[in-house]
């Protein structure tokens, strides 16, 4: 092969492009109508636009992905992770264009994508699995179980049913999903465990024969289904005898059951002694592989390349070595329910990358990332900006190197997980591998939450924002350039500016005097220097320097003490911004998808109004008060901008 299309978007098109260009390959690009600016069209050497929107108009289109190939004059095609990667008509269809398909035989693929077809076989080949049952067949007694999709994975069309009067509801949620992202409604159920651990194996097999366990990592660290943090080696296989030996076994009869060629993942679920069950098996790579990479020291994409070309595996995969953990930044809102974000990334900068896209072979970190300055995340993608990867020699050296990166980290923009993250990997329970599928929910997920900077540190940080806009004032100001200019018969009052911070309104008194600057409310506070970007306190003996920046009326400020953003309050508001008491507006922009409710309905705390399709997710929006709706400003099919007003409820005279 001399030319690849990537049949993808954003970091996953960009990962295999690295691997492309370093092997001498010509790349691809092909992007929908929102993605014509993303880093991975400009990266190509040869983009084709897909018109349309929406993932069915545009990366779900294998029709019109392979007319893209054509016209470009690839000669294969890598499906990278999501969309098309296991749709067997696709592959097939690549395959019967006189392409080459950078993937497992079509017929692995129909093996194991429908999941439950996929578990009869794992079982007649003697791997341990659930039993799943079919949603008509639900009773109270089988409760709690999990709706899966059937035809995809990433959280996507899952939902956990604990009441049977729920059932109904939830499957035709989970099947909207399914159909959305995957373009097949059909979902199971499965009992659901409460907490276990995610336990995969990453397999690589040629076309002669020889497979691989190449090494196992554990991803139980998740949220709404979707993992969060994944890490190789696995800490539960680490300390439990037998119990690689076991996996690795399991997965290698799972690949030969299949007659399976290329890079896959077999997917377990485990207890706590290390009895594990098949989830599923991935007939692609996964989103996780750099953590395999970086531990093994193999680049797995370009395995992939050599497989589909007819290379040979070695007998034997490579020993792993040291640790590795990879966290997914994603723009979202983990405490109000991971609600996701979209608008500009105005900043994006990670410090200490080793590498970006290619394998660590020394302690530091790599970044793999979809973005970058100037990006713009909307709403009809995932909301990973980017994953960020730790190599080390132990555990906790990889997670100490990956939360101070996070933590120094540049993000300016979007609301993101990045202090979740940082204070997950600080935390007792995972360094000490403690990790399970209910972390989330065992550690409080509103104290996991918090901003890593705290009251006292955001205050600090409005102060330094304070002075450093004041300075960017004084250097505009054309009418302080002279001494006489700047003399004044009587002190001066102090001056007053106003930022809205996670902690609530934040009012900064400051004076300048001969003697420097002063804050009033800062007694133990020096300042020792301002400019329109940096100011530089000492706070109680301590120097500490605030990196200040300005989007609009967002402020950022970094320091030591956390990042914190700010939201400059004006002197004098618009009447036309504000919204009438009692409205309930959006918290995302996204597509309305249902509606619950209708003008004249008595609500209550918790009862949901709309549903609203953003990122290829249903996210349900409650009523926040109790009251009548006296308003209803959204219908079905409807596209909402976050902070539309969607309903109005007066509040309960009763």
């Amino acid at each position: 092969m001399h030319s690849i299309l990537v049949a993808n978007r954003g970091e996953i098109a960009r990962r295999v492009f690295a691997t492309a260009r370093r092997t001498g390959l010509g790349t691809v690009a092909v992007f929908s109508d929102p993605d014509a600016g993303s880093p991975h069209v400009a990266e190509a050497d040869v983009a084709v636009r897909l018109p349309g929107k929406s993932p069915t108009d545009t990366y779900l289109r294998g029709d019109l992905v392979i007319a893209a190939a054509l016209s470009a004059h690839a000669d294969a095609i890598h499906p990278g992770y999501g969309f098309l990667s296991e749709n067997a008509e696709f592959a097939q269809a690549v395959q019967n264009a006189g392409l080459t398909w950078i993937g497992p035989p079509t017929k692995s693929i129909e093996l194991m994508g429908s999941k439950v077809e996929s578990k009869k076989i794992m079982r007649e080949a003697g791997v341990p699995v659930l039993e799943q049952k079919d949603p008509a067949d639900i009773t109270q007694s089988d409760l709690p179980v999990l709706i899966k999709a059937s035809a995809g994975g990433g959280g996507r069309g899952m939902r956990v049913v604990r009441e049977i009067d729920r059932l109904a509801e939830e499957i035709d949620a989970a099947q909207r999903e399914a159909l959305s992202a995957f373009g097949d409604s059909t979902v199971f159920c499965e009992k659901y465990l409460e907490t276990g651990r995610h336990i995969e194996v990453q397999v690589m097999a040629d076309k002669h024969g020889t497979v691989w366990a190449v090494g196992e990592r554990e991803c139980s660290i998740q949220r709404r289904h979707q993992k969060v943090i994944e890490e190789a080696p696995s800490p539960l296989v680490e300390k439990t005898p037998k119990m690689r030996d076991r996996l690795f076994e399991a997965s290698r009869l799972a690949a030969n059951a299949i007659g399976y060629e290329g890079a896959g993942t077999v997917e377990f679920l485990s207890d706590e002694n290390g009895d594990f069950f098949f989830l599923e098996m991935n007939t692609r790579l996964q989103v996780e592989h750099p953590v395999t990479e970086c531990t093994t020291g193999l680049d797995l994409v370009d395995l992939q390349l050599r497989v589909a070309d007819g290379e040979r595996l070695p007998a034997e995969p490579p020993a792993t070595r040291g640790h590795s953990i990879e966290v997914r930044l994603y723009a979202e809102d983990p405490a109000q329910n991971w609600q996701p974000q979209s608008g500009p990334v105005h900043r994006f900068h990670i410090p200490g990358v080793r590498e970006e896209f290619d394998v660590l072979t020394t302690p530091g970190i790599r970044l793999d990332s979809g973005v970058i300055d100037g990006s713009v995340v909307g709403v009809d993608y995932d909301p990973m900006l980017a994953k960020v990867i730790s190599y080390a020699n132990t555990r906790s050296g990889a997670a100490t190197i990956l939360a101070k990166a996070l933590h120094d980290a540049t993000v300016h923009g979007l609301k993101t997980n990045r202090d979740l993250l940082v204070t997950v990997l600080r935390h007792p329970a995972f360094l000490a591998g403690d990790t399970d599928t209910a972390f989330f929910a065992t550690h409080d997920l509103d104290v996991l939450a918090r901003p890593l900077a705290d009251q006292n540190a955001q205050r600090l940080s409005a102060l330094a924002a304070a002075l450093a806009d004041s300075a960017a004032n004084r250097a505009q100001a054309r009418t302080l350039t002279s001494v006489a200019a700047a003399w004044r018969n009587m002190a001066s009052a102090p001056q007053r500016k106003e930022y809205e911070a996670e902690s609530g309104i934040i009012a900064v008194d400051y004076l300048r005097t001969r003697g420097g600057i002063t804050a009033p409310d800062y007694p133990d506070v020096v300042v020792e220097s301002a400019t329109p970007t940096e100011t530089v306190l000492v706070v109680d003996g301590l120097r500490r320097t605030f990196r200040i920046a300005r989007y609009g009326r967002g402020v950022f400020v970094d320091s030591s003490l956390g990042p914190v953003t700010l939201e400059s309050v004006p002197r004098f508001v618009d009447p036309s911004e504000q919204v009438a008491a009692g409205s309930l507006v959006a918290p995302m922009p996204g597509a309305v998808v249902r509606v619950g409710v209708h003008v004249g309905d008595t609500v209550t705390v918790g009862t949901p109004i709309v549903w609203l399709e953003a990122m290829k997710m249903e996210h349900t929006i409650v009523a926040p008060a109790a009251g009548v709706l006296t308003h209803l400003g959204v219908t079905v099919g409807q596209q909402v901008d976050v902070g539309s007003v969607i309903a109005v409820i007066e509040g309960d005279q009763s």
